[in-house]
């Protein structure tokens, strides 16, 4: 008996008084098992959906299902759907099928125990798949019921009852008694799938049942789950001769399983962006230390500029994070972008004003890093270079949405410079060049004067690995 106890306080939230009735019934097993030729059981809810086995009967007379004692071992709900659904629904349930912990497929039918209303443990009788006695407690079954069924069958759309098997929902109708008297194609293999040996046509409606509702009442729809499924089920009321309600079930397992996994994937999204943007920034640290170790001005500023080039697109990475999708808004980049330009190339006394205006929509990774390359470089270049020591101006970033391509523009009212002047070496705007041309399959426009510059850059809205829009 301490073992019944030790297991009950180990896996289960039993009270004192629910594990000594318990320990009371365990006593008559070995004769229940010994009167019906098969193995008995008696399994208590644990803390999580499965039970724990906490006493066991063999029977003397025939070989058990088992080469080993199973007491103390997991009773998980995806291989004894028997055991689930008493135990969550606390009524008895027939015949169905059954995968052991040494996995040998068995037939189960389980009793509720009861304190009150709470149920504390199944009592299980366990027998060998047998499919010739099955076969003919089968017909023995479809014999008692064959009039009832006929009946119903010359109800129920006499002519026309190849309707019930073009929608995508189990159907059942349940009579005045509680029988199942019509059941179509969908119904019969979802009911299999579900462990039942028997065809559910004929059977009581009590050993079917999968939520805990009034069908009399008004109609009601649950969704409840049964082992690994996710089942949607719905109760309507007829009120016709000899035709109590329909149960009407659809299977969501798969529209839930594809929703666990959009959501995983996601999380994988959050993370490997997450990571990317961590890896980023350590790169940049790097540079800002070695920036401030080198004596040469030439070399502080390429390793400045190569440093704002990685933060660039660590922030785009950052925002993928948050969002856990593979889109942004790009508002959100290049509000990013302008924190840190503003952050470390502003030049002193400047009183630049970097202004966003226009469209805000979502682009892909893609576009968004690239994006966001341009951007900063653009909004450096007009920083660094645009406007004279202590003058005050303004820098306009104005993005347009298209149908297929769109466009960004950075307008700055600073000293301009020469476009056509090839003497200087511009690596900054050679990048931008490359990342339209190359990256978004666009086309860069520059023009400057003495009034200030603009450059306009275009770029597809949705770029795939090939270059392609999707």
């Amino acid at each position: 008996m301490g073992v019944i106890r030790d297991l009950c306080h180990k896996y289960t939230v039993l009270t004192e008084d629910e594990i000594s009735t318990i320990e009371a019934l365990a006593p008559f097993l070995q004769t229940i098992a010994d009167l019906t030729d098969a193995d008995i059981f008696i399994d208590c809810p644990c803390r999580n959906a499965d039970s724990i086995v906490v006493a066991e009967a063999k029977p003397s007379g025939v070989p058990s299902s088992y080469q080993k004692s199973v007491v103390g071992l997991l009773a998980k709900a995806e291989n004894e759907p028997a055991v689930a659904r008493t135990s969550r629904l606390g009524v008895s349930t027939k015949q169905m099928k059954a995968v052991t912990q040494e996995d040998r497929r068995t037939i189960q039918s389980v009793e509720p125990i009861r304190n009150g209303e709470h149920i504390i443990g199944v009592l299980i009788q366990e027998r060998h798949i047998d499919e010739k006695f099955f076969k003919n407690q089968r017909i023995r079954s479809a014999q008692r019921s064959y009039e009832a069924i006929s009946g119903a069958f010359t109800r129920v759309m006499p002519e026309n009852n190849w309707l019930t098997e073009c929608i995508d929902e189990a159907l059942l109708i349940v009579d005045d008694a509680g029988i199942i008297t019509f059941r179509n194609t969908l119904a019969k293999e979802l009911y299999q799938k579900l462990g039942y040996i028997d065809d559910v046509l004929g059977q009581p409606y009590d050993n079917v049942f999968l939520v805990n509702t009034d069908p009399a009442g008004e109609g009601s729809r649950m969704e409840v789950e049964v082992g690994r499924y996710v089942l949607d089920v719905k109760y309507i009321p007829l009120g016709a001769p000899n035709m109590a309600f329909v149960l009407i079930i659809r299977d969501l397992t798969w529209r839930r399983e594809q929703e666990k996994a959009l959501i995983l994937k996601s999380v994988a999204v959050k993370e490997m962006h997450h990571r990317v943007k961590n890896n980023l920034q350590t790169i940049a640290s790097l540079l800002r230390l070695q920036t401030r170790r080198t004596g040469s001005q030439e070399t502080r500023q390429v390793l400045e500029e190569s440093m704002n080039r990685i933060i660039a697109i660590a922030s785009t990475h950052e925002l993928l994070a948050q969002s856990g999708m593979d889109e942004i808004m790009l508002s959100e980049v290049i509000r990013n972008i302008k924190s840190n330009v503003l952050r470390y190339c502003a030049e002193p006394h400047t009183k630049v004003a970097v202004v966003l205006e226009g469209d805000d929509f979502s682009v892909d990774s893609d576009v968004g890093t690239s994006v966001a390359l341009i951007v900063s470089e653009l909004l450096h270049n007009a920083m660094k270079y645009a406007f004279a020591p202590g003058s005050t101006g303004v820098v306009r970033i104005v993005m347009t949405k298209g149908e297929l391509y769109s466009r960004i523009q950075v307008i700055d009212d600073g000293q301009g410079f020469n476009v056509q002047d090839a003497s200087k070496p511009r690596l900054g705007l050679s990048i931008v060049q490359t990342l339209v041309e190359d990256k978004l399959f666009g086309s860069l426009e520059i023009e400057s004067g003495s009034s200030g510059t603009q450059v306009t850059f275009d770029f597809k809205n949705r770029i795939t690995i090939a270059g392609d829009v999707t």
